[in-house]
């Protein structure tokens, strides 16, 4: 199955939280973020969105830092995907 997003619509992967501390702890699953970073999978075409003109301005493997409880998880393939506004999208990371 292919997630093909619309409008303003970003569909992206978590990244996979941090295992361990600096220190070298390592954490148990309940103690881990939930990671706001992900990379972005797809991207809708933008356009005309509540009557204004929106352009996308993030792309396909761009990591970008979400808004904490946006979007809908969806699972396909097995997978985990989050779908998101652009407008949800509150950084882009770069390395």
């Amino acid at each position: 199955m292919t997630i093909k997003p619309l409008a303003d619509r970003v569909v992206v992967k978590l990244v996979e939280a941090e295992e361990k501390t600096k220190s070298g702890l390592i954490l148990t699953a309940s103690a881990q973020e939930k990671p706001q970073v992900a990379e972005v999978v797809a991207v809708g075409p933008g356009g005309l969105v509540d009557g204004k003109e929106v352009v996308m301005t993030v792309k396909v493997g761009d990591r970008v830092i979400t808004s904490k409880y946006a979007g809908t998880e969806v699972k396909a393939n097995g997978v985990e995907y989050n779908i998101v506004r652009q407008s949800d999208i509150l950084a882009v990371v770069e390395e």
